[in-house]
């Protein structure tokens, strides 16, 4: 196995990263650019063929690309390599990706979820790395969770385990691209972070913030760090909201760790109160007690791509 290397693929909502990586999890060569606002999937699989042959060319010298594994922000049919739903790139709902991809690349290709990625990739060399039982959650343009479980993740019947993004936080919530309402999504999110700042501006008429067409949530970290009082009360929210979906997922699993990462978990110290206050507040005592709530290691440009690879490097074997 020394000399053969995964294409492996990260599909974010914001930008796509491609990389070859071998065996060890080191990655050799990576491609980053924009997810296109696409309204037709061909799009999007013409971009991730042409990120696959030039990652593939840029390491020849290196082994020999055996398959490509994608992680994908969307409920999955893994076994058909299907994307069911993908509300934050919903040009690929239905799309057909592994058959098209493949054909393109006459490369077996892997599909799983992001979350479901990131969460083996934390797992096998990450934060999660000496935990068998473990809760990895990524905060981006929306909220992915994946669930390890004895050491393995947990998939479902259908597949779609670890939804963490889509439990209801609030009943009568902001609508969701997934069909329902108060998704925490909705409140945990990069796009949540803009959101809730254009909702709450009128109340802070002090805020540097207030009044600006062009809003990201890096802007909002960086006022919330100068003590801006509606980027604090944003990340309060945000923390408040994905705090109260943890302690119900220590509840109903009792894990032993607790990972977070993604882009928006770079605001960690403005929420990672609000969040723990919340799990002691609502969790059972002693699991509440003993779980760890840490920052996930491998960073988010390398989670997804580690997992996808270590998935299909497992399928090899």
């Amino acid at each position: 196995m020394n000399n053969e290397l995964i294409l492996a693929c990260d599909l974010g909502g914001t930008n796509l990263r491609m990389a070859t990586v071998n065996v060890k999890g080191e990655i050799l060569h990576l491609v980053k650019l924009d997810t296109p606002k696409a309204k037709h999937p061909a799009e999007i699989a013409h971009l991730i063929t042409e990120a696959a042959k030039q990652c593939r060319t840029a390491v020849r010298r290196f082994g020999t690309v055996r398959a490509l594994a994608a992680a994908v922000p969307a409920t999955i049919n893994a076994a058909d390599g299907i994307i069911l739903k993908s509300p934050n790139v919903p040009a690929l709902d239905g799309f057909r990706f592994s058959s098209i991809i493949s054909n393109e690349l006459s490369l077996p290709v892997i599909l799983e979820n992001d979350a479901n990625a990131a969460a083996i990739g934390e797992h096998a060399f990450g934060a999660a790395k000496n935990f068998q039982n473990a809760v990895i959650v990524t905060l981006g343009t929306g909220v992915g969770g994946g669930i390890i479980i004895n050491g393995n993740i947990l998939r479902g019947i259908n597949g779609t385990a670890g939804e963490i993004g889509h439990i209801c936080v609030e009943q009568f919530g902001a609508p969701c691209g997934c069909g329902s309402v108060g998704c925490l999504e909705q409140y945990a999110s990069a796009t949540a972070i803009v959101r809730l700042v254009r909702e709450l501006a009128d109340e802070y008429p002090n805020s540097v913030l207030r009044g600006k067409t062009q809003i990201t949530s890096f802007a909002v970290y960086q006022a919330g760090i100068a003590g801006d009082e509606l980027a604090l009360e944003v990340f309060r929210r945000m923390g408040f909201y994905l705090g109260a979906a943890l302690a119900d997922l220590v509840n109903v699993l009792n894990p032993e760790v607790i990972v977070i990462g993604g882009g928006a978990s770079a605001a960690w110290d403005l929420f990672i109160k609000h969040v723990r206050e919340q799990i002691r507040r609502h969790a059972f005592r002693e699991p509440g007690e003993t779980v760890k709530v840490v920052r996930a290691s491998l960073g988010d440009d390398r989670a997804g791509i580690l997992g996808a690879s270590k998935l299909a490097f497992d399928q090899m074997i």
